[in-house]
């Protein structure tokens, strides 16, 4: 499956905000200096042993960082977009269209979860259906009208140059169409951010990171969270290497 990658601003307790890229299932965050450069040297930490498919916005960096001797491709989230239609729709009418026709791939997407869990059949199902209205999208993109520097004008430029890692699904039944998970995911995060900006404490939210990034992956296992930090713990106290969320799942199956 795909790994989604999502950046929130925390901060050290001294007023700094600064970039936690973050996301499960075995992603994670990290806290680092803010900024761009902040954010690159996240990327770089976190992804440096990493290879396969990463689900991202449009931040250049992970551009950059793939461009140059990254193991991974790139795919991006069909909700960003969407939502870059949405906020100027209501000043230009016309994005109207391209939402509908976003709204239409969820459809299809939808009808594939009404079913048992089947990569060939979803496959099919995008290949057939989803392109047929990722063609149609396409040809909108390429006829409306609209000023390059307006919020349409920018929402289609938005949208063009991130074609390749938009349509990356249609071929690869493991890409989701969105980010969405990791957002929700993240919730607690933000939840308690005031509560990490008084622990004064950089330490703090890298270990808040460790401790978000092993729970909710054990969601995503179907690991209970209390039964994993419990496992982990004793499995600490005897002297025995820690496991990983996947690692209990294995181990409930067998």
């Amino acid at each position: 499956m795909a790994l989604p990658a999502h950046e929130l601003p925390v901060g050290d307790g001294e007023g700094r905000g600064e970039a936690a890229p973050g996301g499960p299932p075995a992603g994670g965050g990290k806290q680092t200096p803010g900024g761009a450069r902040g954010g690159a040297h996240a990327q770089a930490a976190m992804l440096k042993d990493f290879s396969g498919i990463l689900m991202v916005d449009g931040l250049g960096s992970y551009d950059s960082y793939a461009g140059h001797g990254g193991r991974f491709t790139l795919v991006h989230c069909w909700a960003h977009v969407r939502r870059k239609f949405v906020e100027c729709e209501e000043k230009f009418p016309q994005a109207t269209e391209a939402i509908e026709l976003i709204g239409e791939l969820y459809a299809l997407e939808r009808e594939y979860k009404a079913g048992p869990p089947d990569a060939a059949r979803l496959l099919e199902l995008r290949q057939h259906k989803s392109r047929a209205v990722i063609d149609r999208l396409h040809q909108w993109a390429r006829g409306v009208q609209a000023l390059p520097g307006s919020a349409l004008g920018q929402a289609v430029k938005y949208m063009s140059n991130m074609w390749t890692g938009l349509t990356r699904f249609l071929s690869d039944a493991r890409v989701p169409l969105d980010n969405n998970a990791t957002e929700r995911a993240l919730r607690g995060l933000v939840v308690g951010r005031k509560n990490h900006y008084g622990s004064r404490s950089r330490r703090g939210t890298q270990v808040a990171a460790l401790f978000y990034s092993l729970l909710e992956t054990a969601k995503l296992c179907g690991v209970d969270p209390k039964r994993y930090l419990r496992e982990a713990a004793l499995a600490a106290l005897r002297g025995e290497e820690i496991p990983l969320p996947h690692q209990l799942e294995a181990a409930a199956v067998g």
